[in-house]
């Protein structure tokens, strides 16, 4: 069998036959990514493949260091033909890692190129993709229309303005750019430092004064009133673990009122802090119908001085090992109790965790939603085959994969489309195996409409789309 062709990764008849006649198709339904707003507001377009595929990819910056490249080739001031040709020479090192097959298929599918990249190679290439990429269609609208990208989700922090998505909005792009609600800077109560600009912002962007802790409640319930306005249906929040110590309206107040001080919360006044304002964020995504995302278990800048010289998301994170159930467990009882549940989608960053996060969704399920509280798809270090079969199995054996909200590329680059066939290849490979050996149905149209329902129907119709 040839190394990514038509049939990679589906192993059985009845694989390709769903791949091929069912899911290849399907558009797609970007539901969380981190796309610049700004890019897609103003059709960008890139100057050469460095800048589109290689600017802001820390996957792709841990190989070329650990592959010995100095950081000079990677985010220094090398040039973008030095930095290519860097990752020409790492990308033959990448066998059996998924960045592998993904750097194939993208030149598959975006420039028509069937070669191997390496540094034998690494001049056609160059010189074969910067021409794609000058041709007049290579910008961002026409890469969401080439891909038929119906929705993409940016996260959006709300002191930022909608300015971009307003205009995206009225430009008549065929796709919904729509914000993401993600407040996780609201927490910010141990750094003062950092929390009085960040509230400067969020007065700004909501046209509300905060003296006071109701008046830091009333600007977010206004921010999120405005991203639902803008189209929003999503909020996020990326944390190594959900608070889990209760808190009275009266510390809140107190707590806050110290933090605009300039007093640091201790650590436990910030997990108090912030369990009552996750309660609070639930609460609004509930009375609105949203769906509140939950990425959970990351180390961040654990490298603290590459962190400090190159800042946050170039690489310098890991999966974590905290302890996640428990927290997790009261959060959503909390919410559950009050009756302020909204549909919810769990992410999980180390392994271990994936039947404690999939068995849990079953216990807060109350009937009103099919599918209500979702365990997410892999994420970050577990978006690969591996972590996506474990994720799918999991998933199944304790819920109703029928009802899954299927695939996310979670991504920065306008590159990363192909990671929706990457994963139906590996659904129609799951599915349709377990046909052919009898573990499930000989029903080709019961297992298509699964099948049409993980790759499109479901997220359209569970996050309320109007597609």
């Amino acid at each position: 069998m040839a190394y990514l062709d038509e049939h990679f990764l589906l192993h059985s008849p009845t694989a390709r036959r769903l791949f091929h006649e069912v899911a290849k198709d399907q558009p797609i339904i970007d539901y969380h990514c981190h796309l610049s707003p700004r890019e897609i507001a103003t059709n960008h377009r890139w100057e050469n493949i460095s800048d589109i595929w290689l600017g802001g990819d820390h996957y792709k910056w841990r190989l070329m260091r650990a592959n010995g490249i100095p950081e000079e080739l990677i985010t220094g001031a090398s040039t973008p033909r030095e930095k290519f040709q860097a990752w020409a020479e790492t990308v033959p090192y990448t066998l059996r890692n998924p960045i592998h097959h993904w750097t194939h298929i993208e030149l598959q599918r975006y420039f028509g190129i069937d070669l191997m990249l390496s540094p034998a190679t690494a001049n056609e290439i160059w010189e074969r993709t910067n021409a794609k990429i000058a041709e007049s269609d290579f910008c961002v609208h026409g890469l969401l229309k080439k891909f038929d990208v119906r929705v993409v989700g940016t996260t959006d922090d709300p002191a930022d303005p909608l300015d971009d998505h307003h205009a995206i909005a009225a430009s008549g792009l065929p796709t919904q750019v729509l914000p993401t609600f993600r407040p996780d800077k609201a927490f910010l109560v141990d750094r003062p430092d950092l929390l009085a600009p960040w509230l400067k912002k969020l007065e700004a962007a909501s046209d509300h004064s905060i003296a006071s802790f109701s008046d830091l409640l009333a600007a977010l319930q206004k921010r999120h009133d405005d991203f639902h306005a803008a189209g929003g249906r999503l909020s996020d929040h990326g944390l190594d673990r959900l608070p889990a110590l209760s808190c009275t309206d009266e510390e809140a107040a107190l707590i806050f009122g110290r933090a605009m001080e300039g007093k640091a919360a201790t650590p436990e006044e910030k997990e108090k802090f912030s369990f009552y304002l996750m309660v609070f964020f639930g609460q609004l995504d509930a009375s609105k119908g949203w769906t509140k995302q939950l990425h959970l278990g990351a180390f961040r800048n654990v490298n603290s001085s590459m962190a400090s010289r190159l800042g946050p998301d170039t690489g310098f994170d890991t999966i974590g090992d905290t302890e996640q159930g428990a927290s997790l467990v009261k959060y959503l009882d909390a919410l559950s109790s009050n009756g302020a549940m909204p549909k919810i989608v769990l992410y999980n960053l180390n392994p271990r965790d994936n039947y404690l996060f999939a068995c849990l969704t079953g216990v807060f399920q109350d009937g009103t939603v099919a599918g209500k509280i979702q365990f997410g798809s892999g994420w970050w270090f577990l978006d690969q085959k591996n972590g996506m079969e474990l994720q799918l199995d999991a998933l199944s054996a304790t819920g109703l994969l029928s009802r899954f909200v299927g695939m996310l590329t979670d991504s920065r680059s306008f590159l990363s489309f192909p990671r929706h066939e990457y994963f139906r290849r590996i659904l129609c490979n799951l599915i349709g195996g377990e046909a052919d050996r009898g573990e499930l149905p000989d029903d080709f149209e019961a297992l298509s409409e699964l099948i049409r329902a993980v790759c499109f129907g479901n997220a359209k119709k569970h996050f309320g789309f109007k597609l």
